[in-house]
């Protein structure tokens, strides 16, 4: 009898009382499942409020969103120079213009010369240039993209867009002057080719040359 007692003996206090074992064993049973519960509903709003956050934003229409990118000759021989005008369709994206939210992405590999004063043979020559390691690199460096920072609205249909331009491989903060038009949101930035580590085609030893500063048009539709 006195061993049977001396086996039995040895159990948990709490509050006065004697817990046993099994009582033990379920409470660590009920504290796991209060937390799992907790930790299944906080999954559930997480997965709603990106649910909902998803279905707010508006899909760019990419047969109708371009980026365009005006450049600008310099030099003193500027005169024999040209201006180009290059341009790609947006590859994917999304807007919000209620919570003042764009993202976009361009192949870089889809740019193209647009120039109508030149030759076709001229053309071929820029875009070549254009596309190769001097300038853009677009073999290393496929995508352009933006994403917005900050968007604050200046009247009912302009806004300032604040965001991060990666272009050869480099990001760096730019501001967009964003105006809605007939349906669609266009915007335009001045950067330096410099600031995104490309160098200014130079053509005689420097005469003839195209400007550090260009000009980046963004024209954005949804579906």
């Amino acid at each position: 009898m006195m061993k049977n007692t001396a086996l039995i003996s040895p159990q948990l206090r709490e509050g006065g009382a004697v817990r046993s074992p099994y009582h033990r064993l379920i409470a660590k049973l009920s504290g796991l499942h209060v937390r799992t519960g907790v930790m299944t509903l906080f999954s559930v709003l997480l997965l709603h409020l990106w649910i909902v956050d998803a279905s707010s934003q508006t899909a760019i229409d990419t047969e109708r969103s371009v980026l365009t990118v005006r450049v600008y000759k310099a030099g003193m021989l500027s005169g024999f120079g040209h201006e180009h005008t290059i341009r790609a369709p947006m590859q994917n994206g999304t807007f919000n213009e209620e919570g003042r939210t764009v993202t976009f992405v361009v192949d870089a590999r889809a740019l193209r010369v647009l120039d109508s004063d030149i030759s076709d043979k001229d053309r071929a020559e820029i875009q070549t240039t254009m596309v190769g390691p001097k300038v853009l690199d677009t073999e290393q460096f496929h995508e352009i993209r933006f994403r917005s920072t900050e968007v604050n609205r200046s009247s009912n249909n302009k806004w300032t867009v604040l965001g991060n331009l990666t272009l050869h491989g480099q990001t760096r903060p730019i501001k967009v002057e964003v105006e809605r038009q007939e349906g669609s949101f266009r915007g335009s930035a001045q950067l330096r080719q410099s600031e995104f580590g490309i160098n200014p085609v130079k053509v005689a030893g420097g005469i003839i040359k195209v400007k550090d500063e260009v000009r980046v048009e963004f024209e954005v539709v949804g579906r």
